[in-house]
């Protein structure tokens, strides 16, 4: 098992602005692919009482677990911070490998590899990593463009999460003076000026529920009830999309999609909540949201349980979970049929194969969050995220819109001129009937463009031999892996061996390195995840 050592707070003060001065990037994004906002338009969103720059962000996963990946998913964009989801059992055992973005995408990790008082603290060095950059000025976004908000995740029952463990994560989010404190004494010498800076000590008081497979529709709404009670949090359930039930899942999986690899197994819907159940859980939580003065609403949504029937995993998993293309046909899918239950009754949060191409949609269907988590795995990493919002703003400009409100009510409009006039709610509701069938029967959602995984060249990796690509630098969500240069050089390849008490040296060879750009890796921040080995060109992996 490989465990994640999280970087002091001094050394990613430090890397972030000497990497700046002398690179002109922050952990390895480069300043032509942050977003400082765009000009003459209004990307902001309300959520719950809060409004945040723009509607994007991380979804709970691999890019918003370390402070490093918080930073760089701001630097992209994100303005809502959809943390990775913390529970009691914090010594789990994740398999390695654990994502596979070959093809449409799996994955076999769910939860978080910190322990949870860790989790805690990463939470706070980014949001102060990021202050620091607002307040050094290194960073040009004006106030608009740079309201953010952090938003927690939590599993998976009742008992662990109103145990203490949780309950200190979730109260020292809410107030987090005390880590704030003591981080603000470390930041280092050359940046004192920047210990004066008043940092966010409310991080968070909103909540996205991971309910993971087989949650009890009776512990979920316990659950939020008690989050409701006990820490008097905004709360969203993030519901499975097992809800369309097992016959309508399987026919657009499999017939629509023509995904037929894929194979659902029958315990994926045992256990988990139907949909008639999803209805009266929303109905009583939403009303007792209500009486409290909270916000509630639902996320569409989690990962999908399928059969491991791959060879990147360990065959010790017999299940993983489905995300990408496919499960964005599944999740717009359930957006309609909850607003053709509640209306515009209560916002929607998503999560399922957005992309640059796809994310305005979403946004037009009054989405917000859209959160990204497949996409942002793939060459280009984090690069990849400020493009979402740059096609966003195009399309806004496209049809005369200046606020989100506004491209709402003119984004599928035969005349947005005319448009202006109706109702946002109606808006919301026209814009989720008229995408919803066109999305499902989008060929770039089905087997035929998702089936190709990426090119291989056929030579094996070497080592300090490889053909430095530098795919797999932004491809880490971690930001573990980076470039270096070393002079050509020969050195003597040496083992040695056990002989009685002592050991025996002999030289084996001799070690050539005969290019001068290398890879290196930051063993503490790589959780061998095996993203890397999936886009890397040349057979074996780095």
């Amino acid at each position: 098992m490989v465990d994640l050592r999280p970087a002091p707070f001094p050394v990613l003060v430090t890397r972030m602005f000497r990497e700046l001065e002398e690179r002109d990037s922050i952990f390895d994004l480069p300043r032509a692919r942050w977003w400082t906002g765009a000009d003459g338009l209004d990307l902001s969103v309300p959520f719950h009482d809060r409004r945040a720059s723009t509607p994007f962000g991380p979804a709970a996963g691999p890019q918003s677990q370390l402070a490093q990946n918080l930073v760089l998913s701001w630097l992209g964009g994100a303005r809502i911070l959809e943390l990775k989801t913390v529970q009691v059992d914090d010594a789990l055992t994740i398999p390695r490998p654990c994502i596979d973005m070959q093809t449409v995408g799996y994955n076999v990790e769910w939860s978080q590899e910190l322990k949870v008082d860790e989790s805690l603290e990463e939470y706070v060095k980014g949001s102060m990593l990021i202050e620091l950059l607002r307040a050094s000025g290194a960073v040009p976004v004006a106030d608009d463009d740079a309201r953010t908000v952090f938003d927690m995740s939590v599993g998976y029952d009742l008992a662990g999460i109103r145990g203490e463990k949780v309950q200190r994560f979730v109260e020292g989010m809410k107030d987090a003076s005390a880590v704030v404190d003591r981080l603000r004494r470390e930041i280092p010498a050359p940046w004192a000026a920047l210990r004066d800076v008043e940092f966010t000590t409310r991080l968070s008081e909103t909540l996205t529920l991971s309910t993971f497979h087989g949650c009890p529709p009776h512990e979920i709404e316990a659950i939020i009830r008690f989050l409701y009670e006990r820490n008097g949090l905004h709360c969203i359930v993030k519901f499975n999309p097992t809800l369309l039930g097992r016959d309508a899942v399987r026919r657009l999986v499999h017939t629509t999609l023509g995904h037929d690899e894929i194979e659902i197994p029958d315990d994926a819907f045992e256990k988990d909540t139907t949909w008639p159940q999803a209805v009266e859980i929303c109905e009583r939580l939403g009303a007792r949201a209500d009486e409290l003065g909270l916000g509630f609403g639902a996320k569409f949504s989690n990962t999908l349980l399928v059969r491991n029937h791959r060879d990147f995993f360990p065959s010790t998993e017999e299940a993983m979970y489905l995300s990408g293309p496919p499960l964005h046909v599944l999740a717009l899918q359930l957006v309609a049929r909850f607003r053709e239950a509640f209306g515009d009754r209560w916002p929607i949060s998503f999560a399922a194969g957005v992309d640059r191409r796809n994310l305005p949609d979403a946004v037009a269907l009054g989405l917000r969050p859209v959160t990204v988590c497949s996409d942002l795995l793939k060459p280009g990493g984090y690069a990849r995220a400020s493009g979402y919002l740059d096609e966003l703003a195009s399309r806004m400009r496209a049809v005369g819109a200046t606020t989100i409100d506004g491209f709402v009510r003119r984004a599928f409009a035969d005349d947005p001129d005319a448009a202006d006039g109706r109702p946002l709610d109606r808006a919301r509701l026209e814009n989720t009937a008229d995408l919803v069938p066109r999305a499902t029967a989008d060929p770039r959602y089905a087997r035929a463009a998702t089936a190709k995984p990426p090119r291989k060249i056929g030579s094996q990796l070497e080592l300090f031999d490889c053909i430095t690509c530098d795919k797999c630098v932004p491809v880490c969500p971690n930001d573990a892996n980076f470039t270096f240069v070393v002079p050509p050089f020969e050195a003597p390849v040496v083992l040695v061996r056990r002989d009685g008490a002592g050991l025996v040296a002999r030289i084996a060879g001799t070690l050539a390195v005969e290019k001068k750009h290398q890879i290196g890796n930051f063993a503490d921040f790589c959780n061998e995840c095996g993203n890397c080995d999936v886009f890397c060109p040349e057979d074996g992996g780095p």
